[in-house]
């Protein structure tokens, strides 16, 4: 019961402070076109490894209820429904789906980074066409103009994040684990 316990407690302090990462990084942003280039993605790229599939999507959805309600915390230091609704709204709420995926990739194969960064890949393109077809729905814009400034500026620093996270993600949540903060230890 103690480790359940454990792991519990585990779980919850760390998606508040993966909430509260994300949070710290995403104002800050360079705009290109309707959409920002932020590090957004990239804490969500290493929430999997340090949360599991589950507890990433909770620290996304944790993330974006903070901004829903009111706190500063997307892009631009922006907050509310209204960004939520607008037409780039689409992409914050795909972050719920692309840690999920990722989290999975990462769980069927915790010891091979290649599947771990097909999953990420996989699991951004569910971003950019959620993302893009709500944009394209709101916005009035076609495919390729919302392909133009919504997706293709961002792919090179996405792979980037990607890959930065297959590299020292699965070595982070070896240090949790060694040190017992991790539930696998």
């Amino acid at each position: 019961m103690e480790a359940r316990t454990r792991s519990n407690v585990y779980t919850l302090a760390m998606t508040a402070v993966m909430a509260a990462l994300i949070a710290a990084v995403s104002p800050f942003a360079i705009p290109v076109g309707p959409v920002s280039i932020t590090l957004c993605t990239l804490a969500l790229y290493f929430s999997p490894y340090i949360l599991g599939w589950k507890g990433a999507s909770a620290a996304a959805l944790v993330y974006i209820l903070l901004g829903m309600v009111g706190m500063p915390v997307f892009s631009k230091f922006q907050a509310g429904l209204g960004v939520l609704m607008s037409p780039t709204g689409g992409y914050i709420l795909g972050y719920i789906p692309m840690t999920a995926l990722t989290g999975l990739a990462i769980r069927v194969a915790p010891k091979n980074r290649i599947v771990q960064l097909l999953g990420m890949a996989g699991a951004t393109g569910v971003l950019y066409a959620f993302g893009t077809a709500w944009y394209m729905f709101l916005s009035g814009n076609g495919l390729a103009f919302a392909m133009k400034w919504c997706v293709l500026p961002f792919i090179p620093l996405d792979l980037a994040k990607m890959a930065a996270a297959a590299l020292l993600g699965p070595l982070l949540r070896e240090r949790l684990v060694m040190a017992g903060i991790h539930p696998e230890g």
